[in-house]
């Protein structure tokens, strides 16, 4: 049972004196997609194909601290009032704004491909402001979630991942792989279309039992 958040402390340097050390563990999540978004900026910048790495492996960095916040609270039986406010916040930076930059960067920035990276965006804030709100009615007798409804927003994870494959193989930027199509006058590659189908299974009513 997940243990009852304290109400928030009042007075000099009290959201720090808040702080669980899961939620430090949820910040570090936050602070990697963050500089993940950097790397890709100083990726544009420079041109320079190790800040792409960084900005990779940045985001599997961010999931490991964002499975373990979850784990640490349940072990020291300890949460903040803040806690799943920050979650949301972070997840929504890592793994939102993050990939959905990492695919820019590495080539999709066609006018639909922007649309859909923006239409990704929108899916997972309104798929954790979606779970925040129904977290107590899809919660059984102990107070455990038993479902999500809709894939979670750290699934784009995988997308990473498939870029990363993709990069290695030199399937990225000016060979970016599956091309691309003019329709009706704007640009389209088939690549983004991958974010749109994570987008809309993040909206979805699909049941993924959470384990």
């Amino acid at each position: 049972m997940e243990p009852p958040a304290p109400p928030l402390k009042t007075g000099r340097f009290s959201m720090i004196r808040s702080f669980a050390l899961a939620d430090l563990l949820t910040l570090s999540n936050g602070a990697c997609g963050t500089a993940s978004v950097f790397a890709l900026m100083q990726y544009l910048v420079s041109a320079e194909r190790r800040w792409l790495v960084v900005a990779f492996v940045l985001l599997p960095l961010a999931l490991i601290f964002d499975v373990a916040d979850g784990r640490v609270a349940r072990w020291r039986r300890k949460s903040s009032a803040l806690g799943a406010d920050l979650d949301s916040l972070a997840d929504t930076i890592s793994f939102g704004l993050a990939p959905a930059a990492l695919g820019f960067a590495v080539g999709l920035r066609g006018s639909l491909d922007v649309a859909i990276l923006i239409y990704f965006v929108a899916c997972g804030i309104s798929r954790l402001a979606r779970f925040n709100v129904t977290a107590p009615d899809l919660s059984d007798g102990s107070g455990k979630v038993k479902y999500f409804e809709g894939t979670p927003i750290p699934t784009s994870v995988l997308i990473v991942g498939l870029l990363a494959i993709l990069d290695a193989h030199a399937l990225l930027g000016e060979h970016l792989w599956l091309g691309s199509l003019e329709l009706a006058g704007l640009t389209l590659h088939p690549l983004a279309l991958i974010y749109a189908v994570s987008g809309s299974a993040m909206i979805s009513t699909l049941r993924i039992p959470k384990v």
